[in-house]
């Protein structure tokens, strides 16, 4: 069974083609990397699946739902997290999670019992009456990550989650990712991280609004020929510009004098 299937799937603005027929599924219980260059149409691609976007052509299903007919099906569905800490700073730990239990309508017994498990799930414990703004980049992520799992959602969407973030909160933040997925929770994540997407089950690659290639991380370095996953994405990257990265190093050469001294 597949979680998300998107059928060709496309997003103009005027004249700019952002997302262009585009077409993944994304199978039930599987950590799912959409990577991507800044502007290449990732963060398009997740708003219409969320049911924020409406697309200019195409479709996708999400957890059975047409993003079109039954966006706030979706939204009642799905857990989501942005790359931006998007929570309230005023409000304490405690009360973050209040408000998102509120949102989408728990008891007070559902609201306790998952108070309990996100804080201890996320470590949180002892900085309940903490407010937001003063936790560090790592620990805002941890609740930012807490409050869109409140609700229990099948599917979690993650968009560059660990942006910004230290190595060691950002390794603790994906031992928290990989446990849920053995949990069967679905997650896609959009990462600019090469070893974090190397942990995923499959990943998608798109660039200027079309997607590359999709597959696990193994398969696509042995299909490419290359060494890792960072060359994998140069080389779409060039293959789409038809221009070779290094080149662009070369052009520097005139900032040093034959004797290696700066001009």
């Amino acid at each position: 069974m597949n979680a998300i299937e998107v059928q060709n799937l496309t997003k103009r603005f005027g004249k700019t083609t952002v997302v262009d027929n585009i077409n993944f599924d994304v199978p039930e219980g599987k950590i799912f990397g959409f990577l991507g260059p800044n502007g290449s149409g990732k963060s398009t691609t997740i708003r219409m699946l969320c049911g924020v976007l409406t697309p200019t052509e195409g479709t996708a299903k999400v957890l059975g739902f047409d993003i079109r007919k039954e966006s706030e099906e979706i939204k009642q569905n799905i857990g989501y997290m942005s790359q931006k800490f998007s929570l309230y700073e005023e409000l304490t730990v405690d009360e973050n999670l209040d408000f998102y239990a509120g949102i989408y309508g728990l008891s007070q017994k559902e609201r306790l019992e998952r108070k309990r498990g996100i804080i201890s799930m996320a470590g949180l414990t002892g900085r309940e009456k903490v407010m937001a703004k003063n936790l560090s980049g790592g620990w805002k992520q941890r609740l930012a990550l807490g409050c869109s799992l409140i609700h229990k959602p099948k599917l979690l969407i993650l968009d560059e989650p660990t942006a910004g973030v230290d190595p060691v909160s950002r390794r603790i933040f994906w031992k928290m990712i990989y446990s849920l997925a053995k949990q069967g929770m679905t997650i896609l994540v959009t990462t600019h991280y090469m070893d974090e997407a190397a942990s995923c089950d499959l990943l998608a690659f798109i660039f200027n609004s079309k997607l590359m290639a999709v597959g696990t991380p193994t398969g696509l370095i042995e299909s490419e020929g290359v060494e890792s996953l960072e060359d994998v994405f140069i080389k779409f990257v060039e293959k789409s510009t038809n221009h070779k990265i290094e080149s662009s190093f070369e052009e520097l050469k005139f900032l040093i004098d034959e004797g290696g001294e700066k001009q």
